[in-house]
């Protein structure tokens, strides 16, 4: 099996076990695939999904989208953080039912950077959009770690760095996961390294 077969095979035994995974940055593509994934597991079940996150990139726009998407489901979502969590990645993560993390998670509060092409005259139309964006953004997160929005717009600002035992105190997680934590396994036929017989 090479390694494109593997991938493939692997994100549809964990789309079956209702598991979403939201890797690299928020683009049009990334975001549009996990809503997309987010509302068939809703469709098909009443179980709730586990959306595991790492994705330290992406615009507002496309965060708030994830985030209503989330908010509108009638499952529940639990994400599990891996890697790195970072801009607008952790306004998503806020919105979850239930939020656990690694060990060695990363997580940092920053502003996405933005880039744009537009005319003198769009430029002040686009600003005051981007405003909103972030305003709304930041409302969001505060509700979720019962911080006020002032707080977080600082903190967002300033870029706050966080580890995992730093992102529960602050809020943004509820649980890190331990090493002696139970693991399921997924049913069906093994993937991946299989011992010699």
């Amino acid at each position: 099996m090479d390694k494109g077969d593997w991938a493939e095979t692997l994100a549809q035994r964990m789309f079956e076990q209702r598991v979403v995974l939201l890797h690299g940055p928020l683009d049009d593509m990334t975001v549009t695939r996990t809503a997309a994934e987010l509302m068939t597991l809703d469709a098909d079940g009443e179980t709730a999904v586990t959306l595991r996150i790492d994705s330290g990139e992406g615009s507002l726009a496309q965060a708030l989208t994830l985030m209503d998407v989330i908010a509108l489901l009638g499952v529940p979502v639990r994400a599990l953080c891996l890697g790195q969590v970072g801009g607008a990645a952790a306004g998503v993560l806020s919105v979850c039912g239930h939020r656990a993390a690694m060990p060695s998670t990363r997580f940092q509060l920053r502003e996405p950077s933005t880039q744009m092409e537009a005319t003198a005259q769009t430029v002040a139309q686009w600003a005051r959009v981007r405003d909103e964006e972030r305003q709304n953004f930041c409302e969001r997160v505060a509700q979720a770690v019962g911080k006020p929005t002032s707080e977080v717009v600082n903190d967002l600002e300033s870029g706050v760095f966080m580890g995992a035992e730093e992102a529960l105190a602050y809020g943004l997680i509820d649980e890190i996961c331990r090493p002696e934590a139970k693991i399921h396994q997924m049913p069906g036929p093994p993937i991946g390294f299989q011992p010699r017989r």
